[in-house]
């Protein structure tokens, strides 16, 4: 995005949300086009701030998928959504690095689906194959596909 999410102008936001534990989409990975304020090291800075602030970074974080992944690993609030992660299409442009799928098994609780939905280069079925090509089994796919979002939501 084009605004700094570490001005100080937000930062009484950034604490309300934290508190409430309501999740914020961040579209904050430097593709397809780096922005000034994009990338892991802006990210990781708030979440020093606020560890637990329930953040959704969407595409995976990328193309910064290894430093978005240890952002996941370091703060249990945070979340991966697989928006073109995987797909024909990003797997041309910013390939998923497949060194990391360990890593994207064991935060398998933290993954959630996205899609994007109807504004994406591919039908939507096709982000469902390509979570199911990574074969990391019918367990994570269910929890990506429903679980995690479930359960990040189930406020009761």
């Amino acid at each position: 995005g084009a605004y700094d999410a570490n001005d100080p102008l937000l930062e009484p936001v950034w604490g309300l949300l934290a508190e409430a534990a309501v999740p914020v989409v961040m579209h904050c990975g430097s593709g397809p086009a780096p922005g000034k304020y994009t990338g892991p090291e802006p990210v990781g800075r708030l979440l020093a701030r606020h560890p637990r602030l329930r953040l959704v970074v969407a595409h995976m974080g990328m193309p910064e998928y290894a430093e978005f992944l240890a952002l996941a690993e370091a703060y249990p609030e945070v979340r991966l959504d697989t928006t073109m992660a995987f797909t024909d299409f990003s797997e041309e442009l910013t390939p998923f690095p497949m060194a990391e799928r360990g890593r994207l098994a064991d935060l398998g609780d933290r993954i959630l689906l996205g899609t994007d939905f109807p504004n994406i280069p591919y039908p939507y079925v096709h982000q469902l194959h390509a979570l199911e090509r990574l074969e990391l089994g019918d367990d994570w796919l269910r929890a990506v596909c429903y679980g995690n979002a479930h359960a990040m939501f189930d406020r009761r």
